[in-house]
């Protein structure tokens, strides 16, 4: 899923789909946008290597399959900003890069919908869906 079309920033959430629910992330991306540019900032992945490094040896596994969900991704040479959180980070580069978000966390969510940015999530367990219009 390297250097296509329109992009889309990946969070950590999102990479578990697959796993979690039985959907082809990717497949679906591609039934919403096109040919996705699909976006993984390096402190996503970073995040998710941190998380491992802590996590029970089931909830590693997990882990690890979400990282390798990634590798079908372009990884972002980005850093965190002073007092930036992940999340922060995604508002950023979403306004930045003008393109949607794909996302599990509810929290997240809400954050891009008050900023007027698009948001891929799950929809009813089984597919994706974009709420907030085309692309910035």
């Amino acid at each position: 899923m390297k250097a296509k079309g329109i992009p889309v920033l990946l969070d950590s959430s999102f990479l578990f789909i697959p796993l979690e629910e039985g959907v082809d992330i990717y497949s679906e991306l591609e039934r919403l946008l096109g040919l996705p540019r699909c976006l993984v900032p390096k402190p996503v992945l970073e995040e998710l290597k941190r998380l491992r490094d802590t996590a029970s040896p089931s909830e590693a596994r997990r882990i690890n399959l979400a990282l390798r969900m990634a590798e079908r991704c372009e990884t972002l040479n980005v850093e965190l900003e002073e007092g930036e959180e992940v999340d922060d980070l995604l508002l950023r580069l979403a306004r930045e890069l003008k393109c949607p978000v794909a996302t599990k966390d509810g929290e997240l969510r809400k954050r891009l919908r008050r900023e007027g940015i698009p948001v891929i999530y799950l929809r009813q367990r089984a597919y994706l869906e974009m709420e907030g219009g085309e692309p910035l």
